[in-house]
């Protein structure tokens, strides 16, 4: 059976904390939990590098355990709570009551997945859609993770929604959710870039800076004139360097959220 690491670090601050999890994400851990100043973060034993991970912390103690995959929900369930963006959007778990005081109400139940809500990127992505015009529009969500942010696309209209990910436990939790959410307009795809993709109106990208900035041809190639761009992932200090790789391929900067050190662009395409 496969297995995971989970490991407790001790951080001095909640800025301190971000960091870290940029940094982890970087090195393919999947999830995080913040308890105070200690993240508990998760991450396949077979693509754990002890290198890696030292490099990224700075001295901070840490404690780490190995549990088997069907842990993780036992591990999620004990303390989480639905997520309310506003009033627009609430995520609960398939084990939560209805949210009766939302207008989309979306149903994610994660394993080892990135994108409950509860992480200031996620919440910054779909604060960002509240404002976008989805309906009749073709869709891209790169990265797709749990599938949150292409169910709530398919929500707010969108005509045809193509979802893809890189990993296959991603992409096993994202087609769950999708039947949770009686979904019907969403293609869901194991896929490394957005290479080979037609033209899309709207492109979600919930990822990280490296793997943004190193696709930004790619996507520029798939984006017409006037294609919207919401981009996440990276942290406020890390804007210049985002701007910098998406202005030269035409996008222009539309507007920008921040949460928790986190930020959201969204850019379109000159």
């Amino acid at each position: 059976m496969e297995k995971f690491i989970k490991i407790d670090i001790e951080t001095n601050s909640s800025e301190r904390l971000e960091i870290l999890i940029a940094e982890l994400s970087d090195i393919n851990f999947y999830a995080f939990e913040q308890n105070n100043n200690v993240l508990i973060a998760y991450i396949k034993e077979e693509n754990f590098d002890q290198p890696q991970f030292h490099e990224a912390l700075c001295g901070e103690v840490y404690k780490s355990a190995i549990i088997e995959n069907r842990n993780w929900n036992q591990e999620w369930e004990r303390g989480v709570e639905p997520v309310y963006i506003k009033k627009f959007a609430g995520i609960r778990a398939s084990f939560h009551q209805p949210l009766r005081s939302v207008k989309h109400e979306i149903i994610i139940t994660p394993k080892m997945s990135f994108g409950t809500g509860h992480h200031a990127t996620t919440y910054l992505m779909i604060e960002q859609m509240e404002e976008i015009n989805f309906r009749n529009k073709k869709v891209l969500d790169f990265g797709t993770g749990t599938g949150i942010l292409a169910i709530l696309a398919e929500k707010l209209g969108a005509k045809e929604v193509l979802a893809i990910d890189n990993d296959e436990w991603s992409i096993n939790n994202a087609l769950e959710n999708l039947k949770a959410n009686n979904c019907k307009q969403i293609f869901l795809g194991k896929k490394d870039d957005v290479t080979e993709i037609v033209p899309q109106d709207i492109i979600l990208a919930n990822i990280n800076l490296n793997v943004l900035i190193q696709n930004a041809s790619n996507i520029s190639s798939i984006s017409h004139k006037g294609t919207l761009l919401i981009m996440s992932g990276f942290l406020f200090e890390d804007e210049t360097k985002i701007l910098s790789s998406f202005n030269t391929i035409g996008f222009v900067k539309k507007t920008m959220v921040n949460r928790n050190d986190w930020m959201s662009l969204s850019m379109n395409k000159k």
